[in-house]
């Protein structure tokens, strides 16, 4: 709990000195966030193996992401046109609404065409049409099924799925706000996901990845700070992290 590691003689060295370095940082997605990938870039570019690769984290946008593949991900809408927002709730009969660049379930919404204060929602969401959000079709089976985090190393997922359940009284299944989880092995829906994904990411240089599975479909990629592997862990009696640490070192290229 505490003192688990102590700081020795501090040394300043190149990033490409380093054989690997671990990008693993909390959203914001934002131009401090773009800025360190420019800088693990000319690390990489010096001989460091960077997890997961710079170029591959300014490109694949955790929310945006899903609209790579159609054939398993939830209908959803980016847009900042109010017009379209309200057709596509209108059309799904209800939507979560999520900004970009965020984590956590930070300013993610649950809407629908009754709710009075739809129409502000979206306008306090997009400042009045000006940014871009995400609006995806409701999955009502997150009440009874939950929200599946699966991770994935190299592109191949961890055959254990760590199962979220919003607490009472929040629409949100993420442990940030108090979600209970389980532990389950892989769906077939869940392993037919992977297989899309999986060899997409370990094509990209996306090492370590959770994706995220709600009944039939993907809802998000998560791709800078997945959580899941403590629980995991525990549950299932693996090493995730080893199994990490050892992927990141048969890609290391020989003296």
């Amino acid at each position: 709990p505490r003192d688990w590691f102590s700081v020795g003689d501090r040394t300043v060295a190149s990033l490409a000195e380093m054989d690997v370095i671990l990008m693993r940082k909390d959203p914001p997605f934002d131009m401090e966030y773009i800025y360190a990938t420019y800088i693990l870039e000319r690390a990489e570019d010096g001989g460091a193996l960077v997890v997961n690769r710079p170029q591959s984290l300014r490109a694949a946008n955790e929310k945006a992401f899903v609209s790579w593949f159609p054939e398993c991900a939830v209908p959803t809408l980016i847009s900042r046109s109010l017009t379209e927002m309200d057709g596509f709730i209108d059309e799904h009969g209800g939507a979560v609404v999520k900004p970009l660049d965020l984590m956590a379930g930070t300013s993610v919404f649950v809407t629908g065409p009754e709710d009075p204060n739809r129409r502000v929602l979206l306008e306090t969401m997009s400042g009045n049409g000006s940014r871009y959000v995400m609006v995806q079709r409701y999955l009502p089976e997150v009440v009874e099924a939950g929200d599946a985090r699966i991770l994935l190393i190299d592109g191949d997922p961890i055959p254990y799925a760590l199962v979220r359940f919003a607490p009472p009284g929040d629409h949100r299944a993420n442990m940030s706000v108090g979600a209970r989880t389980e532990t389950r092995p892989l769906t077939e829906a869940e392993q037919r996901i992977c297989d899309q994904v999986g060899p997409v990411l370990h094509e990209m240089g996306l090492v370590f990845v959770g994706i995220d599975v709600i009944g039939d479909y993907l809802t998000e990629i998560n791709v800078t700070s997945p959580t899941g592997i403590r629980e995991l862990d525990r549950a299932t009696g693996s090493n995730i992290a080893a199994k990490l640490l050892d992927t990141a070192e048969s890609h290391l290229q020989p003296p």
